[in-house]
């Protein structure tokens, strides 16, 4: 066999040859850019010939603050391409974790889009390494800043040729990076290689996993800036399919539909905040998408009931758990041949199967020893494979990798005997009562099955008795302000969970806080959240 490195090249090649006329969709302010990959490729081009210009060698790391639209996907091939890594930077990120992350990567250049010019900003003499910074723009007047001279990124292709000769790479080289989004402590950086970044590729288009084929029309709408959009622009470079990009309207459910419908999508993929958005926007307009076939939904577990009202819209949603260290797929909720109907939707519910090429296991994180697959016993979960992290950038938490060889990866879950995962909550969030564990996390999917509840998050505060007893922090929908009670709320949790689980207090807001990439942030709970009332402890005590 021929030691044939598998690089992002490939990719390269592929749009190239096999795939020049299928197209690339943006949203702009007037409508949307169209182009295809063989229009794109000359730029590519263009763009490796600009960084060379700009003095980026290989190994240099560059950074993108960038939404989902045409010219980062040339940024995410012209890069790694040219020899160098991809930084995607996550523009949600606190300016000093924004900061701590430019500078541990030693980015070189930085390439905005013009719009996140006022994050950048935030920045101004503190990142050393950057020694130029490249502005995307549509032609519009430049917002006032003191980032100094920036380079624009149209005059910059203009000036190369649409021919560059590719570096021949090596596959373990490093093609890009990604920070975790740092709920404790700083954000840690996860390189990925060539080899892994190909191979991942490899595991999304499996039919039993994501699926992707030329025949599609993919919608990303996860972020391009985190976790490598789960794999999917080199995924649609691989398989051929057209793509459509939100640029900054990801959140904006009106706008997500309207290019979904009028683009003709057919797999679109995003967090369950944005299908919640979703469901509600179609649910008040009477719109439907009869050409989705597949709703990828991860980041968090999708409650019980958004799948349900997705369900009744005519969109089926695949579940997917993954992380930035595991490039992000490991698993996904296919259902298995033997499941009856009528058992589908909870095969569904779960984080599903771990996919080939990662291995997995669940573990005491006191103790790591191995617990079983029972549907019972729960621990963190331990991952290996290809494209799973052996390590943080620069040596951050060494602890993250076992004696043995696993990732540790701050997950809590079960495994049943056929292997179906369920995450159950994080190592940091599980809340431990009278020497018993309470998942947050199934509390929380067992509350938003209200149909008052648009959000629930559950936290554990200290107890005198108990050590920690469940507040849930709850956000009624929009039609039901003010008629949903804490008494409605534990009534509809009676036959649901075990009554010791049942939340000592329910406190109503306005809105769950997020992090970065959209999920509950509970570390901003518990540090804002007041301790027990004596009413709600003395309840407890009895």
């Amino acid at each position: 066999m021929q030691d044939y490195e598998l690089t992002i090249q490939h990719a390269l090649w592929r749009i190239q040859r096999l795939f020049a006329r299928k197209e690339v969709v943006t949203k702009q302010e007037s409508g949307v850019h169209r182009t295809t990959y063989g229009e794109m490729v000359p730029r590519i081009n263009r763009l490796a010939g600009a960084l060379k210009r700009l003095g980026v060698k290989d190994g240099d790391r560059v950074a993108t603050i960038c939404w989902n639209n045409y010219r980062h996907l040339e940024l995410y091939y012209a890069i790694p391409c040219m020899g160098a890594v991809l930084h995607t930077l996550n523009l949600r990120l606190f300016p000093k974790d924004l900061e701590f992350v430019v500078n541990d990567a030693a980015d070189k250049v930085v390439f905005v889009d013009q719009t996140l010019i006022p994050i950048l900003n935030q920045l101004v003499g503190k990142m050393p390494s950057v020694k130029q910074i490249v502005n995307i723009s549509n032609g519009q007047p430049l917002p006032e800043h003191q980032l100094g001279e920036l380079l624009d990124y149209e005059t910059l292709l203009a000036a190369e040729s649409e021919q560059f000769e590719w570096p021949r790479l090596k596959e373990n080289q490093a093609a890009a990076m990604c920070y975790t989004s740092g709920t404790t402590g700083n954000p840690k950086g996860t390189v990925y290689s060539h080899r892994s970044q190909f191979l991942h590729t490899m595991g999304v288009l499996q039919v039993d996993n994501l699926a992707l084929s030329e025949k599609d029309t993919v919608f990303p709408i996860v972020p391009m800036f985190h976790a490598n959009s789960w794999g999917l622009p080199y995924a649609c470079g691989f398989a051929g399919c057209k793509i459509i990009f939100p640029d900054r309207w990801m959140g904006d459910a009106a706008s997500v539909v309207e290019l979904a419908e009028s683009e003709s999508a057919t797999i679109v993929g995003g967090v369950p905040t944005i299908w919640t958005n979703v469901a509600g926007y179609l649910e008040e307009t009477g719109k439907r998408l009869p050409k989705v076939h597949t709703v990828i939904c991860g980041g968090s577990a999708i409650p019980r009931a958004l799948m349900e009202r997705m369900d009744k819209l005519g969109l089926r949603m695949l579940h997917a758990w993954g992380m930035t260290e595991t490039s992000p797929l490991g698993s996904t909720a296919t259902v298995r041949s033997w499941i009856p109907p009528d058992q589908a939707l909870e095969a569904r519910l779960h984080q599903g199967l771990v996919v080939p090429a990662v291995e997995i296991r669940i573990a005491d994180p006191a103790t790591n020893e191995e617990l079983p697959w029972d549907g019972v016993a729960f621990g963190e979960i331990q991952v290996r494979g290809p494209w799973i992290a052996k390590g943080y950038y620069n040596n951050a938490d060494p602890e993250k990798l076992t004696k043995d060889g696993w990732f540790r990866t701050g997950d809590v879950a079960k495994i049943d005997p056929d292997g179906y995962i369920q995450i159950v909550d994080r190592t940091k969030d599980v809340i431990k009562s009278g020497g018993e564990w309470i998942s947050s996390v199934d509390l929380e999917n067992a509350i938003m099955g209200h149909p008052k509840v648009l959000e629930a998050a559950v936290i554990g505060l200290a107890h005198p008795r108990w050590d920690e007893r469940p507040v849930a922090f709850v956000v009624e929908r929009p039609e039901f302000k003010g008629k949903l009670t804490a008494e409605e709320i534990r009534e509809f949790l009676t036959d649901k969970v075990a009554k010791w689980w049942l939340p000592d207090e329910i406190r109503f807001i306005d809105e769950v806080p997020k992090t970065s990439v959209g999920k509950f942030d509970k570390k901003v709970l518990r540090n804002g959240a007041k301790p027990f009332s004596e009413a709600a402890t003395a309840a407890a005590q009895r």
